[in-house]
């Protein structure tokens, strides 16, 4: 038997996005979500679809924002799977339903989420490692660094607010991170540029992250030093005017 659906018995966009939701993502409850500073949120989600989850540093989730058509994406700072927990830390940039989102979070309020998938995967990269990035790729830097306590990784963010990052990063341990605070000329990136090039040639590694435009310029000069591209990993997060890339 076959059934033809006519406009009147059409799922609406809401009900379809549910029923995605239902079908591809994992539910999870909001276990915490502390504030640090205005725009920073320490959030541990928790959940049984979240245990035996197989999760690699670098890979990323994204949370549905109430619909599986609009979602915004983290990268997790650790995954228990024993336990069914993972951490992420948000950033709000401003107005929008990731801002909304993280502000709006308590303790008991549920979300669902599809991943972890692949995103970024620095474990083939050699040698001593500097991550560079913004706010939105300072999660990521917890991740790398409890990948490998032993290995030497290095953190240089462009930032808006110099305060409000020191207080995450110390939070966090990441002692050795070094803050820069964005420039509206660009002016931090030749700054930034330049401790890059002095660690070229002692063999680091490199990963770029976070905005498009600051990563292409920083590894340009990277280029220009003769750093080979395999030490090189960039994954571009966001870009002035668009919602998100990654």
């Amino acid at each position: 038997m076959t059934m033809s659906i006519d406009a009147r018995t059409k799922p609406s966009p809401g009900g379809l996005g549910q029923a995605l939701i239902r079908l591809m993502m994992r539910p999870a409850r909001i276990a915490s979500s502390q504030p640090i500073g205005d725009r920073f949120r320490l959030v541990t989600l928790e959940g049984a679809a979240l245990k035996g989850v197989s999760w690699t540093p670098g890979q990323k989730i994204q949370i549905a924002m109430g619909s599986a058509f609009v979602t915004r994406t983290y990268t997790p700072m650790d995954w228990d799977a024993g336990q069914g927990r993972a951490r992420i830390l948000g950033y709000a940039h401003g107005e929008g339903p990731g801002g909304d989102w993280l502000r709006s979070l308590a303790p008991g309020a549920q979300c669902d989420l599809f991943g972890p998938r692949a995103s970024l995967n620095a474990a083939p990269l050699a040698g001593p490692l500097v991550v560079f990035g913004d706010e939105t790729s300072i999660g990521l830097a917890c991740a790398l660094a409890a990948q490998d306590p032993a290995r030497s990784i290095s953190c240089v963010f462009e930032v808006a607010d110099l305060g409000e990052a020191e207080a995450v990063v110390e939070r966090l341990g990441l002692s050795k991170a070094a803050l820069f605070r964005k420039a509206a000329d660009e002016a931090h990136l030749d700054t930034i540029g330049a401790a890059l090039s002095s660690l070229a040639g002692v063999g680091a590694s490199f990963v770029l992250t976070g905005r498009a435009a600051a990563i292409q310029k920083l590894r340009h000069g990277l280029k220009r030093r003769a750093v080979e591209p395999r030490r090189i990993l960039t994954k571009a997060y966001w870009a002035q005017g668009k919602t998100g890339l990654d």
